[in-house]
């Protein structure tokens, strides 16, 4: 993993606002204090984004889309099951979530939360992500021999029930909601074969 000084400006400025919105939402997370997370002047953050907080926050969003779909691209690889590697996913989600102090949830959802019908930008950054990760499940349980109809469905299902999961066990400061979720999501796909 590269150091903080080997990351570009304009990366480290997205990562901290990534993981300053994962931890507080949009609203909370102003300019100065990204500047400050990223060891970056505030005017790098209005040179890489003139459009000011809107822009970055957009591209904090797909930060932290791509960041999850790469989490369930290395689930999917290690596991042929798409039941095993749901429940490896929220098994990981879990453990992730614990390590943080159950701060680090998704920053996608949080900010989506937040921005409902009053950001647009932020919320059609939001269902670009959530539709990146239905691709990703579709292919998987399309991959195992699922159908087109059964796949997307499904897809649609694990995506909602791994999102909300994460948002129970972080409020609750528990791994169970994930873990549950994880065995029922793991029944309901075999159910399906």
């Amino acid at each position: 993993m590269r150091t903080q000084h080997e990351i570009g400006t304009r990366e480290r400025i997205v990562r901290a606002t990534s993981r300053l919105m994962q931890r507080q939402g949009y609203e909370a997370t102003g300019l100065k204090q990204i500047s400050q997370d990223a060891q970056a002047t505030l005017g790098s953050v209005y040179h890489f984004f003139p459009g000011g907080k809107r822009e970055l926050g957009v591209e904090a969003i797909r930060h932290g889309g791509r960041e999850f779909a790469e989490f369930l691209r290395a689930a999917f690889a290690e596991e042929d099951d798409p039941a095993a590697a749901i429940v490896a996913c929220t098994r990981d989600l879990a453990a992730g979530l614990r390590d943080s102090g159950w701060l680090d949830g998704c920053p996608v959802t949080i900010t989506a939360l937040e921005s409902a019908g009053l950001v647009p930008e932020l919320q059609q950054a939001a269902e670009d992500a959530y539709e990146n990760w239905r691709a990703l499940v579709r292919g998987k349980l399309a991959g195992s021999g699922f159908a087109g109809d059964v796949a997307h469905d499904l897809a649609h299902t694990v995506i909602n029930l791994l999102e909300g999961a994460e948002l129970s066990a972080q409020v609750s400061q528990s791994e169970a909601p994930l873990e549950i979720a994880g065995r029922h999501l793991a029944v309901l796909i075999d159910s399906y074969r």
